[in-house]
């Protein structure tokens, strides 16, 4: 398969179709391979990648760090810029240029919408979208859409249930839009009604020929669940500190819940897990938050690398 994606930024889902899609996907099986095998190799060595992460992270930085190490790539780490220009004033552009001129691709995470894009119009090296705020999780939407295809061999006629603070959580942003990339789904979406999926999320499904429905009750729908995707309330996103209050435990996937999801269904969570979901759910064979949704992580970021800086290879 031709690789479409060298050089190529990767700030939406939006920019990407299902033929590229398909093409991550595989080399995240290559991926996944080489790491079992051989623990990574040495394909980009020489190469210098950047997390510049004016948000902090814990798992997108890592993960991304990682990838870039086990396939052999130099790092400048950022996550957080306390400790850079930035604290003394220099602007996002500024910023960007500079860094871009000591690397070979930028990942940048920003808690303001529009960043990563913005940056990749600065420079001429290819920029990946780590998070920018309230907007789209591209490569979390990419590897979750790899894991639940990956389980269940397809897309086509599952049901995922969306859980949480969907008008803020960027993940389901991109999951969305990733899912029905892939194939035809119904998608549920349980939230209180001030955290609603946007309307423009809903747009591209009925756009892409899905189907979804909204309730507010997620006892009533968590048994049709292929999957049961959780998120937190945004706690960062809220002026109000008594709407965040109110909202924060409006979801707990606990005992009482678990006995009603399918045998054989998935429970993911882009993580951080802020109370959503108790400890006993951690050690249930379905949830795989904390062991292949994260592995398939790094897999996917690998390839992504590997895809944007290496020409000429699948």
């Amino acid at each position: 398969m031709k690789n479409f994606l060298f050089g190529k930024d990767i700030v939406s889902i939006d920019s990407l179709s299902k033929e590229h899609v398909e093409l991550i996907f595989e080399k995240t099986r290559e991926m996944a391979e080489l790491v079992k095998k051989k623990d990574g190799d040495r394909r980009l060595e020489g190469k210098i990648i950047t997390t510049a992460f004016f948000e902090p992270s814990t798992r997108t930085y890592s993960s991304f760090v990682a990838a870039a190490q086990r396939l052999g790539a130099g790092i400048i780490p950022l996550n957080g810029m306390t400790n850079t220009s930035v604290a003394k004033g220099e602007s996002f552009e500024h910023t960007i240029k500079v860094l871009s001129r000591y690397s070979n691709c930028l990942v940048v995470r920003h808690p303001e919408p529009g960043k990563p894009a913005e940056a990749a119009g600065f420079v001429d090296i290819p920029v990946i979208n780590a998070g920018d705020g309230i907007n789209e999780h591209p490569t979390q939407g990419l590897f979750d859409t790899y894991t639940i295809r990956q389980y269940f061999g397809k897309i086509d006629g599952l049901t995922v249930v969306m859980v949480g603070d969907l008008k803020n959580g960027r993940t389901v942003h991109s999951l969305t839009k990733t899912l029905v990339k892939m194939g035809k789904l119904t998608l549920i979406y349980v939230a209180p009604g001030v955290l609603r999926m946007p309307n423009d999320v809903r747009n591209t499904v009925v756009e892409m020929g899905g189907r979804f429905d909204e309730v507010e009750n997620l006892a009533s729908v968590i048994s049709l669940a292929d999957v049961v995707y959780m998120t937190r309330v945004q706690k960062e996103r809220f002026l109000d500190h008594t709407e965040y209050e109110r909202l924060k435990d409006y979801y707990v996937l606990d005992k009482s819940l678990l006995h009603k999801v399918k045998k054989n269904a998935l429970i993911m969570h882009p993580l951080p897990i802020a109370g959503e979901i108790t400890s006993e759910v951690d050690s249930d064979s379905r949830a795989i938050y904390l062991t292949q949704e994260l592995s398939n992580g790094l897999y996917l970021r690998m390839a992504l690398l590997d895809l944007l800086l290496l020409q000429g290879r699948k």
